[in-house]
């Protein structure tokens, strides 16, 4: 839940900071403040869950993936969800539809991502390999080293 507090509230909240400065008479009874907030955002990715969705048939066998050349970088607001099969790997789902694989620095396992992780956006809007990272909901911070695309096998075998 996202709590909105209007500007209005905010200034009246910094009144008991207010420092008074010396003032022309012209200015008298008039004080000045200066009120900086500063914002904190984190991304909280959920875990796919690798099942068939309710009411849907399984599928006839896993899906078997092939890893290509990924990308630098990927956008933080494609990312829809994470799956993690592997140690040392995340598999982001992008799009709702394209699994990128963020490989993991090696001394970071990968066992709390099991439940979710978080990101902290950057300026650029970007998560990028040998830049960012994600942090497990204990806390733990892994650095992403590179990505690479996943494709399915041909044959699924």
């Amino acid at each position: 839940m996202t709590l909105r507090v209007p500007p209005v509230l905010l200034i009246a909240s910094a009144a008991p900071f207010v420092v008074s400065a010396s003032v022309p008479e012209s200015l008298d009874g008039v004080q000045f403040a200066q009120l900086t907030i500063h914002e904190r955002l984190i991304i909280r990715i959920p875990r796919v869950s690798p099942g068939p969705a309710r009411g849907v048939a399984p599928a006839q066998s896993p899906i078997r993936w092939e890893e290509k050349k990924g990308p630098a970088c990927i956008a933080v607001t494609a990312l829809t969800g994470a799956a993690v099969d592997r140690e040392g790997e995340v598999d982001l789902v992008v799009g709702g539809t394209r699994r990128i694989r963020a490989k993991l620095d090696d001394d970071c396992p990968t066992l709390d991502f099991y439940r979710g992780f978080y990101l902290k956006p950057t300026a650029d809007g970007q998560l990028c390999a040998k830049r960012d990272g994600i942090r497990s909901r204990s806390g733990a911070y892994c650095a992403i080293t590179r990505y690479r695309l996943l494709v399915p096998k041909k044959g699924g075998k």
